[in-house]
């Protein structure tokens, strides 16, 4: 390394250990990683679950996570090692030198406050800016981070704003004291694909305006080719390899590598829909609204067959989720009807039989939020099993027994443990097992694949593949992955704006020529080349974000 490179030098991770404890013993969780970073570098981190990149992260801060410990290694920043330095020390550098953004916005932002005053926070406490300079200053951020209405939008609560303009100002929250290290973990992992093209282009015009250091955390590779100008592949808390970006993508060296570049072979043979056969599930010309609001759902009509996949897909607001809100009795319609086998349900869940609420399952983006950490896996799998269909004692273990076969995990060893012991993928199997357990003809897959990486994500569709093949199930996948649409569906809907704009076979939907807006989605689908994104916005014509996906 040159002189200069050295005095570059602000992050330096050398032999890096961290340990886990079991409740018995402390294991091995980081063994011996190393880590350098320069000014205005990205690295950008990629692994499976359970890789260890959250961990490395979080220990770029000093900070180990519950149950974890620092057992050996330097993690040098601009000079102090944090390894040894107080507590009083690290906690000066982290927010105002050192910055963190989450994967989830809208769990990191607390619904009572609002955006702006999150926001100044952390320059005010440091004593960076006054309050009113600081407002005045993220304003400016929310502008450079092309978020619409910049002087209005952070007088918002955090749910009262899309996704990705809540990631956007979780951005630029970590900009408030212009640090010289941002970690971002997982940014874009649960938006659709144009959105995410906005978040992308803004983190990294934003990077590279105030000469920040980055450490990109995802399981996207895609994603990561167009943000790191160096990667590093993880797996079981070990380096791999590292190489700058053109040369990883082009000359992976290591077979692990390149079975990552070789994800989603998965693909499930189309079924057509049956002649003339009664739909399972039918959606009716409804509208639907939130409290007095403007409409969300417009005329929204499309049709679900016994045994068969329709993926409904779009950018976030499009109206998918809302959808699914109506079919289950949650939200009302204002206008329109659901039929299951023919017959009207009842707007309303609560004036459903027990039976109709048995027919209709769902499964949820976050197992993580979606599971009680403080319940055994037993209970989680055995309350449906126990409230549809009566089973106690010996009758409702063996049905609990049956359930962890069907999901591919051994009885013995998961029957009695609890969530937060548990992989992402096997929490996500866990969701699985419950829905099923109420014996459902059709269940609701509402993102259920886009918070895992892709070799566990192709374990959970090919997981219920089987499990439609076997059961006879059908399914509505909510996705924004369009990968995962070519994978497991059979049928498409595209919403945009509360409306179905295109729907039918999915292989009819792949070709051109398409309706503009399923253009749009499929043009904005992240490419293996660390080019793609800027080609993208000169081929739009988009000189700032905020129009990228207006074009």
């Amino acid at each position: 390394m040159t002189e200069q490179n050295q005095k570059n030098v602000l992050l330096s991770i050398r032999d890096l250990h961290i340990e886990g404890y079991t409740g018995e013993e402390w294991l091995p969780i980081i063994k011996g990683v190393n880590l350098t970073l320069h000014r205005g570098e990205v690295l950008g981190l990629i692994g499976e679950s359970g890789a260890g990149k959250s961990t490395i992260g979080a220990a770029a801060m000093g900070f180990a996570r519950d149950g974890t410990r620092i057992s050996s290694g330097s993690i040098v920043f601009d000079g102090i090692d944090l390894t040894t330095a107080s507590r009083e020390d690290k906690r000066a550098l982290r927010g105002a030198r050192i910055a963190y953004v989450a994967q989830s916005a809208a769990a990191s932002f607390n619904p009572a406050h609002k955006i702006i005053d999150q926001h100044v926070e952390a320059p005010v406490q440091y004593r960076i800016k006054k309050r009113s300079e600081a407002r005045k200053d993220a304003i400016e951020l929310y502008e450079k981070l092309r978020l619409p209405n910049p002087e209005e939008i952070g007088f918002r609560y955090p749910h009262q704003v899309s996704g990705g303009q809540l990631q956007r100002a979780m951005t630029a929250m970590a900009m408030a004291c212009r640090p010289d290290l941002i970690i971002f973990d997982e940014p874009t992992t649960a938006l659709d694909v144009t959105t995410q093209i906005e978040v992308l282009a803004a983190i990294r015009d934003i990077v590279d305006e105030f000469n920040t250091a980055a450490i990109y955390i995802t399981h996207d590779l895609a994603v990561v080719a167009q943000m790191a100008d160096t990667i590093k592949v993880l797996l079981n808390g070990e380096e791999v390899e590292e190489a700058s970006t053109e040369e990883m993508l082009d000359h992976p060296k290591e077979d692990y590598t390149k079975s990552l570049w070789a994800v989603r072979s998965f693909k499930k043979p189309q079924k057509a829909r049956p002649k003339d056969s009664e739909p399972l599930i039918s959606v009716r010309g409804v509208d639907a609204a939130y409290g007095g609001g403007l409409k969300v759902l417009d005329d929204v009509s499309f049709d679900i067959h016994a045994g068969m996949t329709v993926a409904v897909v779009g950018e976030s607001g499009s109206g998918k989720s809302t959808a699914a809100r109506v079919m289950t009795g949650l939200l009302p319609p204002r206008k329109g009807e659901i039929l299951f086998k023919g017959e009207v349900l009842p707007p309303r869940y609560r004036d459903r039989s027990k039976d109709q609420l048995r027919q209709m399952q769902m499964i949820y983006q976050m197992a993580d939020t979606a599971l009680n950490p403080q319940v055994r896996i037993s209970e989680i799998i055995g309350r449906p099993a126990q409230f549809y269909s009566g089973l106690k004692g010996t009758r409702l273990k063996q049905r609990v027994d049956e359930l962890l076969d069907l999901i591919e995990m051994e009885p013995s060893q998961y029957y009695n443990r609890y969530p937060p012991e548990l992989s992402g993928g096997q929490k996500q199997r866990i969701g699985i097992a419950r829905a099923l357990a109420a014996e459902p003809s059709f269940i609701i897959c509402d993102e259920v694949t886009s918070a895992l990486d892709q070799l566990v994500a192709e374990g959970i569709l090919k997981l219920l593949d089987r499990l439609q093949r076997d059961l006879g199930l059908a399914y509505m996948f909510i996705t924004h992955d369009l990968a995962t649409v070519r994978a497991i569906a059979d049928e498409v809907v595209v919403m945009q704006n509360g409306q179905v704009v295109e729907q039918g076979p999915k292989e009819e939907m792949f070709k051109p020529p398409h309706h503009p807006y399923t253009d749009l989605l499929l043009s904005s689908v992240p490419e293996m080349d660390p080019n793609w994104l800027t080609r993208l916005l000169e081929e739009r014509g988009v000189d700032n974000v905020g129009e990228a996906a207006e074009v």
